[in-house]
Parts: C-alpha cells; structure tokens; sequence
C-alpha cells in the first residue's frame, strides 16, 4: 500500500466518523473526489422521489465538474478537504 493511499484511508476515517457539518456544496466535493479515488462513479438513477432525482443531479454535476483528474489526484483533493475542513 502506497503513503497516498496509507493518507487516503486515514482521511476517510475522519470524514466518516466526524461530528462536523459541512455546507452541501463541501460535501459534494468530498462525494465527487472519494467516488473518483475509489472508481465508484457509475450514476445510479434509481431516485425514488423528486428530492432524490435533485440530489442525483447535482453529484452528477460533481463528478462531471471532476472529470480530467487521475485518482492519485482526487486521493489527494479529498486528503486535502479532510485537512482543511475536518482536522481540529
């Protein structure tokens, strides 16, 4: 295992485990960089409500707005979001 992916997954650790509520517009890039660090981009169009089909929408918009970077670049931006929004 990589340092990058040895910071990655301690970065996911704190994100999923954190108390701190970040603006919706935080939350979609971390969304947009974990999905594209881990190759979990395949959009799921299954809504079952308006509300879900919004919320579909904009983390499409998310990850299409990401779609030139490699994954060693998005294991990074989310490693750098966790820094900059989460470490206390």
């Amino acid at each position: 295992m990589s340092e990058l992916d040895k910071k990655f997954e301690e970065a996911f650790h704190i994100a999923s485990t954190t108390k701190v509520k970040c603006p919706p517009d935080i939350m979609l890039q971390f969304y947009a960089y974990y999905k594209l660090a881990t190759e979990q981009y395949l959009y799921n169009n299954n809504a079952d409500s308006n509300e879900d089909t919004l919320i579909n929408a904009f983390k499409m918009n998310a990850l299409m707005q990401l779609n030139n970077i490699t994954k060693e670049e998005a294991k990074q931006a989310y490693i750098d979001l966790v820094k900059k929004y989460l470490k206390t």
